[in-house]
């Protein structure tokens, strides 16, 4: 198998427009900054946002499909605008974890530009430390005892819950008998 992430770039996503449903997932259409160009993407990834680093497939790369067959990337229109490439998601990078349908981002220490990287950024201080050695001891344990709570703490919290599920059932009993009225 071809290494097809050599012509992948990573890019800051510095817009993103709405498109109007017709039918389907909902589109968005980003400018993305590849480092040499400025460039619209179509997507409907969800996890994509303004100042996003992700990784892009840009018109002459490949991508694998569902079936394996490399398939080149062109620039064609989806859901009426002219879409200049694709987001990456950690499937076609060969990476483990992450989803497929999901734009692979990376850490801003990633320049513009440059090839992403052979395997998924893990955040520094992911676990409350900084990935070296053991967590620090003054985290609070996982399993550690809950404060009990008094009798009287105990009703108190139980008659605000009661109110909230009673004012949640008037809220949508509300609507429904309004919609009653009006039909008459």
């Amino acid at each position: 198998m071809p290494d097809l992430s050599r012509l992948y770039k990573v890019g800051v996503v510095l817009s993103i427009d709405e498109l109007p449903k017709k039918g389907g997932k909902p589109l968005r259409s980003c400018k993305v900054d590849v480092g040499d160009e400025i460039i619209c993407v179509v997507t409907s990834a969800a996890n994509v946002r303004d100042n996003s680093r992700i990784v892009v497939a840009p018109v002459g790369s490949s991508v694998l499909d569902d079936s394996g067959e490399e398939v080149e990337i062109k620039k064609t229109s989806v859901g009426g605008v002219m879409s200049e490439g694709m987001f990456c998601d950690s499937h076609m990078l060969g990476w483990k974890g992450g989803a497929q349908g999901v734009a692979a981002t990376v850490p801003e220490s990633f320049a513009l530009g440059s090839q992403p990287p052979d395997e998924k950024p893990r955040p520094k201080g992911a676990g409350g430390n900084d990935g070296d050695g053991p967590p620090p001891a003054d985290l609070p344990g996982l399993f550690e005892k809950k404060v009990k709570l008094s009798k009287e703490e105990k009703k108190k919290a139980a008659e605000e819950r009661k109110a909230r599920l009673k004012a949640k059932k008037a809220a949508k009993a509300a609507p429904a008998s309004g919609d009653a009225e009006e039909g008459r």
